[in-house]
């Protein structure tokens, strides 16, 4: 039987299209999808040094009932299994009536060998996820980012550990190599495959239609974060498209996806409508610098003009990678600013949205979200806007209350599925070079952001752990907190 190099992986990019990426044998030229009897041709989409990659879309109308729908992989006219031996999968659409259970995960690895080799089932929430799937099926997961770890590249590179050696100014110079693009292109080769391989999360991957923006791991550490020389010379520059490019393979599934607000724009800020959903998906990485976020040529006149014709109908959740409302890194951030350490640890720090070179761009993109929800909720009181985001490895809840518009914005945090949370003298240390004291946005304090406690927990969820989203029939959107922990956090949003 013919064997896939990754996947099968779903996507969705509206209501009713589905799509699915998996890659093949390089010499493969012909590859299909039985959809329930339904056989649709693959699109070929790239080729990596050691496969061929497929994309496949297609149209399922929405029926008043939920319908299950098995998939199998035909290559030359013959079944193809998964690395895990599986040949045929199932996805859940929901019906019409039916309220759908979202997912959400981020921190998807581990930012080094020790964290991993100290980490005991450290795919143990995937196995949770997959079994409770089995019970109450997913419609939708939405993954914030670092859905795989690339730090690993500055040791298993040969050419990129001997450009570690160069001093700085060297490094600056040095162009990259035929033989260095070679090697980091295998890296990222090998990465994928061997990262989304394991039984339980492939096999959600391969059941649950997933939505995935990126965050800095995905590339490297701190991507986006560091000083302009070294940002832009050769060899970031280089592994930084390298990343690009099969982050667009597999997790944006290519530029033909018809969710990406802008096909042939360099950034892969995407939207669309999910049953009661709009879920607006952000590129906080392929503009990022240490000055800016996202362009303000580029992706803000698209965000806002998607704001400005947004439906009044539905629930808005908005993917940010890095918390727009957290603990505030300010008095540590200056601190660094003033010592030797500044310029290692300043992508830790000038990654997060409070960062002072970040605070203005986060007050527009608040004051814009907040226009938004005034003008749906002055509509249809019942529609919510929620952010989401991970990256800080523990899960939370914020609100920006505004009192003047008389709206408000919820922000849940949920990380990391796999990589573990900060340890408890890594949190004490935290906790005490930050704050989490109420901010106000103007000066007359109308604008109060606050974080919030979840029920059955403390306010910090110091465990691994994702969510999952379900309006009730009290019309509340109910977030759980599945996490390794004794506690059950959940929050009910109104």
């Amino acid at each position: 039987m013919n064997k896939l190099k990754l996947g099968p992986v779903l996507g969705v990019e509206s209501d009713t299209r589905y799509t699915l990426c998996f890659s093949t044998e390089p010499g493969i030229v012909e590859t299909e999808v039985n959809f329930d009897g339904r056989v649709v041709a693959c699109q070929q989409i790239g080729d990596t040094p050691s496969s061929r990659v497929w994309r496949v879309s297609i149209d399922l109308p929405v029926a008043e009932d939920g319908k299950t729908i098995t998939y199998q992989i035909l290559i030359a006219g013959e079944l193809a299994c998964c690395r895990n031996g599986r040949d045929h999968w199932q996805l859940y659409s929901p019906g019409r009536r039916e309220e759908p259970k979202i997912v959400y995960t981020s921190c998807n690895g581990f930012s080094s060998l020790d964290l991993m080799h100290k980490t005991q089932k450290p795919f143990r929430l995937w196995k949770k996820m997959a079994k409770a799937h089995l019970t109450e099926a997913v419609s939708i997961m939405l993954m914030g980012g670092d859905q795989l770890y690339a730090d690993s590249l500055w040791t298993e590179v040969a050419e990129l550990r001997k450009w570690n050696d160069l001093s700085y100014k060297k490094k600056i110079a040095r162009k990259a190599s035929k033989t260095l693009q070679a090697q980091v292109d295998r890296f990222y080769d090998r990465l994928y495959q061997d990262r989304w391989s394991n039984e339980q999360m492939s096999l959600m991957l391969a059941s649950v239609p997933s939505v995935m923006m990126w965050d800095d791991h995905d590339i490297f550490d701190g991507w986006g974060s560091f000083p302009k020389a070294l940002q832009s010379c050769d060899v970031f520059q280089l592994i930084f498209k390298t990343a690009k490019r099969y982050f667009e393979l597999f997790q944006v599934r290519s530029r033909e996806n018809t969710a990406l607000l802008k096909q042939d724009a360099e950034h892969y800020a995407s939207a669309f409508r999910f049953r009661n959903y709009h879920i607006l998906t952000l590129d906080n990485r392929t503009e990022r610098s240490l000055k800016q976020v996202m362009s303000g040529d580029a992706q803000w006149p698209l965000l806002n003009r998607y704001l400005d014709n947004l439906d009044e109908d539905g629930h808005l959740l908005v993917l940010s990678a890095v918390p727009v409302v957290y603990r505030d890194f300010t008095f540590a951030e200056g601190v660094l600013d003033a010592t030797p350490w500044e310029e290692e640890l300043t992508d830790d720090l000038k990654d997060h949205w409070r960062s002072k070179e970040h605070q203005g761009e986060r007050a527009r993109l608040i004051h814009r979200l907040l226009d938004s929800a005034k003008r749906r909720a002055d509509v249809n009181s019942e529609s919510k806007t929620v952010i989401l985001s991970g990256d800080v490895h523990l899960g939370c809840i914020g609100v920006i209350n505004d009192k003047a518009r008389s709206c408000k914005i919820h922000q849940v945090v949920s990380s990391g599925i796999v990589h573990p949370a900060p340890s408890k003298l890594q949190w004490i240390g935290i906790m005490a070079v930050t704050n989490d004291r109420d901010e106000y946005l103007d000066e007359n304090r109308d604008i109060q952001i606050s974080m919030l406690s979840p029920f059955a927990s403390d306010k910090y969820i110091r465990c691994r752990n994702y969510v999952t989203l379900k309006v009730g029939s009290d019309h509340k959107l109910w977030v759980n907190w599945e996490s390794e922990g004794k506690d059950k956090p959940y929050f009910p949003i109104q």
